[in-house]
């Protein structure tokens, strides 16, 4: 038995349209003890994959909230086979991963690195999900990435590419606001029109993160998505257009250094969730006119 299958299926909720927080190390005591008000949690899946401490703390948590499983290790880019012993460990409630890869030659790196948006890139990543989704019997959602470069021969733009995933494989979109912003400021693309092109049924969660921002030799700005900071202002407005575009839609606060006191993150919660209530809102205003 895997070590997320000795939780009982009945603590397994599904996944509200409201707003979450990632659950990380610094955090598991005080949320196991004080059971903070937050809709769910997102825990990264490979950290409980050793079972010991943390798992124990993650089965004791998820009895009271619902719980999203996100991956970074499953490398769904690499052009050889993914593993499935790394499939195999996982038990979700909902799962996601990045469009990107990092194992090669059996080796992992470490780093979520860039794909080139081509046909055959598309084939190979359609492949791995698909394989991925017979094993979990459910759909993946992925992840829009940040990225500090582009390939030359890239022949897809980004969001045509996730669009033809999802349409392909009937998996859904992670539609990461703060990467769309950093990757749209980082290559002198237009972040709306992005989003506007993400095919609303497809988007199933939202995530929101801080960045950093640094100046480079030549006087250039490179923005770097490190999740150790506050949501961007910009990257607030821009959660705004997403909401306008994909209805209310389950959000994640992430923050993965420089992690501060459990109650900043409710604190960006809690503003999400003003948002996505006000979003409710104008929809249910809507389907009543």
């Amino acid at each position: 038995m895997n070590s997320f299958a000795a939780v009982p299926q009945s603590r397994r909720g599904p996944i509200p349209a409201k707003a979450g927080i990632g659950l990380r190390f610094p955090h598991h005591q005080v949320v196991a003890d004080t059971r903070p008000e937050v809709a769910w949690l997102e825990a990264h899946t490979e950290n409980y994959m050793g079972g010991g401490t943390s798992l124990h703390y993650l089965e004791t948590i998820r009895r009271d909230y619902p719980l999203s499983l996100h991956g970074v290790g499953l490398s769904l880019g690499s052009a050889e086979e993914i593993d499935a012993a790394h499939l195999e460990r996982i038990e979700p409630g909902l799962v996601s991963e990045h469009l990107s890869w990092s194992v090669v030659g059996g080796a992992y790196l470490a780093d979520l690195l860039p794909l080139p948006m081509t046909e055959e890139a598309l084939d190979v990543v359609c492949r791995h999900v698909e394989q991925a989704q017979a094993c979990l019997k459910r759909r993946l959602l992925i992840e829009n990435p940040s990225t500090y470069l582009r390939f030359r021969h890239s022949t897809i733009p980004e969001w045509e590419f996730l669009a033809r995933l999802a349409e392909r494989t009937g998996c859904e979109i992670l539609c990461d606001v703060n990467n769309i912003y950093v990757s749209a400021c980082n290559h002198g693309c237009d972040a709306a029109t992005y989003l506007a092109a993400l095919p609303p049924a497809a988007v199933g969660e939202i995530h929101l993160a801080g960045h950093a921002v640094k100046k480079l030799d030549d006087g250039q700005t490179l923005r770097i998505d490190d999740h150790g900071a506050r949501v961007a202002p910009a990257v607030w407005a821009l959660y705004a257009e997403a909401l306008a575009c994909f209805g209310p839609v389950p959000t994640l606060i992430e923050w993965d250094t420089n992690v501060p006191p459990l109650e900043v993150l409710l604190d960006e919660a809690a503003r999400s969730a003003v948002m996505l209530e006000e979003t409710e809102r104008e929809y249910a205003a809507a389907d009543a006119a």
